[in-house]
């Protein structure tokens, strides 16, 4: 730590501080600072270290020690206000803002005091000659803590009314409050808009805007727009982390994804700020983040989650029920608190009203990583239904009902019945559907139970619903793996069956069920084959299928059964064309059971043969169908769908929409997709892929932050094993870039360079090569230049070894503006741009003939030479000369390539103009300036560039035109 020997010192060192990230170390450093001010003798010093001092404090935990300076400054400036210069004194006076909001977030201090405070800050700006904006805000602040909503209004009012003075807040921070009181008062729709200019990036300060993005979380899913309030969560969510002072908005990201059925996410971000639980310094946050705390607590114990540990105050471990408890009682004691101070209740009952908050939505998917605390519970409690009672007779018959016309409940209503008939007397044919069904339940443990169903139903006398159950017994054989045994097993039924049939012994239906369990079985031969499939197993099967179909068709009428075999066949036989080379048939076949099912109102079997249709449509180079088809899938299966399936389907589409350009569309799929990976415990596989995939569909609409959470998110699990080290390197470069536009070019500099690291196994080096170089550019946007020199020449290596000469003389351009910043290093400048132009020279004599390279490759001569003549110029006069003769050499290297170059030709001219006129030469600079002019004589108007260098060339052309009078 340098020694403060001067103001100067003072000053930098203070500099120093305000950039550490909030909390006690830098508030500490600014009592030092202040120590080492005092002992300068320099009433300003003291003054200036002061206001660091309280600035520090007031971004911090430990608000409640600004007061103190704040006092002492106050002293200072009633005693001898010539020691405060202009800007000093504006900051004084600023500051009466945050005393008066920060007296009123500590209920030790009088009621009575803030209102003085206020009065002598309205007192004070009237003496200074300032509006009263500010202070109506502030007593907006005052009357809304008490709950006085009279006094609130007329001071919102008249805070509007008045003029906007330097005093005022900045327009962000007074477009939050204003949406803040919108929805204190209801109106949400209205905070919204008022919040609009601060979202859409227009207005911003140091804490916006990081507040109106918490703020707006659940104003926004009250509106009914979830999407922008899962953005708006991801952006916020990043600028709130690193900031110590901002545990208000920290417990509002925190309450959204309690009330969004995100509690483990919730949990997880209790668990990065522990200190918030004890952090004593401002009690309004402390107050506002355990209202939260009880609020997330309370959920859990509701979800029958009351044991689970949960993230807590230091010193013990935590259950929710304990937490619950503890953080409600510690809310409701600071509430008192304020309350006591106040005379009122109101603070005591905001807290009740927030910590009594229910669920907006049931699940608002986020697109990071999470698992569910338990499941779904309803958003508001349902109306409990009076119980009905059921006879045996009744349960069976809606069995038999939903049996018929396969619903996907008939097994679960079975099972009633099976429940209600434990000691009921029924006939064989009865408990024969009743095992019948619970081995269906079984899947390929069912056997035994289908041939015990075969036997009731022939002691029933029905022999073709015997057969049937046998049939159905013989194919779960063939699912365990044994078809040889389920070929057999299936023989004697088939055949008898068939004679039973045409002796009109048994229906159709359960004729058709024996035979589409035989070619189910020989399906199962041609599903397992290693290759190609032989072609009498295919031939078989196929004429298995046939006979199913031959006999159904145009027989089907109203029975469900029936018309779902006939697409299951239609379906095998798509099967049976895929293996056979025949992708346009199987697309037709697939599309004709999808239909069939459809119209026999069962499409939740629909749904594979969709899916497989959209694979084949992707094959055959038909997107459009694909996406068709996609859509198909996730409406047919609608309730019924897998989590699983539902997240491939959504992932698929995510991917199909993306590839015609709606980016936005396909990654509302991806979050979808991410979303039911999740709830299918597929989290680390099909999640991370689908967040994968999300976080490249957020880097192409540019929403940096939200990429950035996602892809952090991401990263943990998406692993060169299971997605392959390309999609492990494409995770890292898609988060390089986001950091790198967020301004973490150290973060940035990191992750590009482990993505290099992996590459640089690769056989093709042009991925490598890249990062490296923009791994470069990040360590010098952190400051890094020995760093960034290093990695820019390794860049430049790899950009040699695999012949790009545009990467290598970006490199050796890089390295030569590096090398200028560091002492004496123009010699080592001039020398690397001299070989970057060397490297251009002999590229183009390489490139003898290829009209394309060539076009190129001078583009990046002429560049190359401009950037030598910017540097030239930047070291002051004595290079001049030599600056000019290189942007001489751009400009007739970019005229070379005619109309395609001419906004590269005239800014050369420009800056050449400009150092003719440095140089005095002012007829050169205006024959610069009237070539630019000439240049863009036909240029049309709404041609941006031109008109700006239009305006350029005529200030020039005037300026050179003075210098010769």
């Amino acid at each position: 730590m340098n020694e403060i020997t001067d103001f100067d010192a003072l000053r930098r060192a203070m500099a120093q501080n305000s950039e550490e990230p909030e909390g006690p170390a830098r508030n500490a450093r600014a009592e030092q600072l202040l120590a080492e001010a005092e002992k300068l003798d320099i009433p300003l010093a003291v003054i200036e270290a002061l206001g660091h001092q309280l600035k520090v404090y007031n971004y911090s935990s430990e608000k409640a020690k600004m007061f103190v300076p704040f006092a002492r400054l106050l002293r200072m400036w009633d005693e001898r206000p010539e020691d405060f210069d202009a800007y000093e004194a504006h900051s004084l006076h600023w500051v009466f803002k945050w005393m008066s909001s920060g007296m009123l977030d500590q209920p030790h201090i009088p009621l009575e005091s803030v209102e003085k405070w206020l009065g002598e800050m309205e007192h004070r700006y009237r003496l200074a000659g300032y509006s009263e904006r500010a202070v109506r805000s502030a007593e907006l602040s005052v009357a809304a803590h008490v709950g006085d909503i009279a006094r609130a209004e007329r001071a919102y009012a008249g805070w509007l009314a008045a003029d906007r003075d330097e005093m005022a807040d900045c327009h962000a921070c007074e477009l939050h409050l204003q949406g803040w009181w919108h929805t204190e008062r209801g109106r949400d729709a209205e905070a919204v808009e008022a919040w609009r200019p601060v979202l859409e990036g227009e207005f911003s300060c140091a804490h916006e805007p990081h507040t109106v993005l918490a703020s707006s979380l659940l104003p926004l899913l009250r509106l009914g727009r979830p999407d922008e309030a899962r953005a708006h969560h991801l952006r916020g969510l990043r600028l709130v982390r690193a900031m110590e002072s901002m545990r208000g908005a920290f417990a509002d990201h925190v309450e959204f994804c309690a009330l969004s059925g995100n509690e483990a996410r919730a949990l997880e971000l209790l668990a990065e700020r522990p200190a918030y639980f004890t952090d004593d310094g401002h009690p309004r946050s402390r107050m506002d983040f355990l209202a939260v705390v009880a609020l997330l607590m309370d959920r859990l114990v509701e979800l029958g989650l009351a044991g689970q540990r949960v993230p807590g105050p230091a010193g013990r471990d935590w259950t929710a029920g304990e937490l619950a408890v503890d953080a409600r009682a510690e809310a409701l004691a600071l509430a008192e608190r304020f309350d006591r101070r106040n005379g009122t209740t109101y603070v005591s009952e905001w807290a009740r009203a927030r910590m009594a908050r229910r669920p907006l939505v049931d699940r608002l998917p986020l697109g990071v990583r999470s698992v569910r605390t338990a499941p779904p519970a309803p958003v508001a409690p349902p109306v409990a239904e009076p119980a009905v009672e059921r006879d045996l007779p009744t349960l069976l018959a809606e069995a038999r009902r939903l049996s018929d016309t396969l619903r996907p409940d008939a097994l679960e209503a079975w099972a009633a019945v099976a429940r209600a008939a434990q000691d009921a007397e029924l006939t064989p044919y009865d408990r024969a559907e009743l095992l019948d069904h619970e081995a269906m339940s079984r899947g390929e443990e069912g056997a035994e139970l289908f041939e015990r169903a075969a036997e009731l139903y022939a002691r029933a006398d029905d022999e073709g619903e015997a057969l049937a159950a046998r049939a159905r017994g013989a194919y779960v054989r063939a699912l365990a793996g044994d078809v040889d045994a389920a070929l057999a097993a299936v023989a004697e039924p088939y055949d008898r069956v068939l004679a039973l049939y045409a002796g009109d012994g048994t229906g159709l239906r359960q004729t058709a069920s024996v035979l589409m369990s035989r070619a189910r079985i020989l399906m199962r031969r041609v599903h397992e084959a290693e290759g190609a499939v032989d072609a009498a197993v295919a031939e078989r099967a196929e004429g298995a299928v046939r006979e199913v179909l031959a006999l159904v068709e145009g027989r089907t009428g109203d029975d469900v059964r029936l018309a779902a075999r006939q697409a299951e066949g239609l379906a095998m036989l798509g099967e049976l064309a895929v293996h056979g080379g025949d992708p346009r048939a199987a697309a037709q076949l697939f599309a004709r059971a999808a239909r069939e099912f459809t119209d026999a109102g069962v499409p939740w079997f629909a749904v594979e043969y969709e899916a497989r249709l959209a694979q084949l449509a992707h094959h055959l180079g038909d997107p459009a169908e694909a996406e068709r088809a996609l859509r198909a899938a996730l409406e047919h299966g609608g309730a019924q769908l897998a989590p699983v399936g539902r997240a491939q389907l959504h992932l698929q589409l995510a991917e199909v929409v993306g590839a015609r350009g709606e980016v936005a569309e396909a990654a509302e799929h991806a979050v979808e997709a991410a979303h039911w990976a999740d709830e299918a415990g597929e989290g680390p596989t099909l999640g991370a892929w689908a967040r994968h995939q999300l976080g490249g569909l957020l880097v192409r609409q540019g929403r940096w932050a939200e990429a950035a959470e996602v892809l952090e998110s991401a990263l943990p699990d998406v692993s060169a094993e299971t997605h392959g080290d390309g999609a492990v390197v494409q995770t890292m470069w898609w988060l390089g870039d986001c950091l790198g536009e967020l301004g973490e070019h150290r973060a940035a500099a990191e992750r590009r360079l482990q993505a290099a690291g992996i590459a640089r196994h690769w056989p093709e080096q042009e991925d490598h090569a890249t990062l490296a170089h923009l791994a470069a550019t990040s360590l010098e946007a952190a400051g890094l230049a020995e760093e960034a020199g290093q990695a820019y020449a390794r860049a430049g290596e790899l950009w040699r070894a695999v012949g790009d000469v545009h990467g290598l003389v970006r490199s050796l351009r890089a390295r030569a503006w590096l090398a200028l910043r560091a002492e004496d290093g123009l010699p080592a400048a001039r020398e690397l741009m001299s070989a970057a132009a060397e490297e251009c020279a002999a590229a183009l004599t390489a490139a003898d003939g290829d009209e394309e390279t060539r076009h190129r490759v001078t583009a990046e001569l002429g560049h190359t030479h401009r950037q030598f003549g910017d540097l030239l110029a930047r070291c002051g006069p004595d290079t001049f000369e030599a600056a000019l003769a290189e942007l001489e050499e751009a400009i007739t290297v970019f005229a070379s390539l005619g109309p395609d170059a001419i906004h590269t030709r005239t800014g050369a001219e420009l800056a050449a103009g400009r150092l003719a006129a440095e140089l005095g030469r002012p007829d050169a600079a205006q024959a610069r300036a009237r070539a630019v002019l000439t240049a863009y004589e036909t240029a049309p108007e709404d041609d941006e560039t031109a008109t700006s260098r239009r305006a350029e060339a005529a200030r020039l052309a005037q300026t050179a035109g003075e210098g010769t009078n």
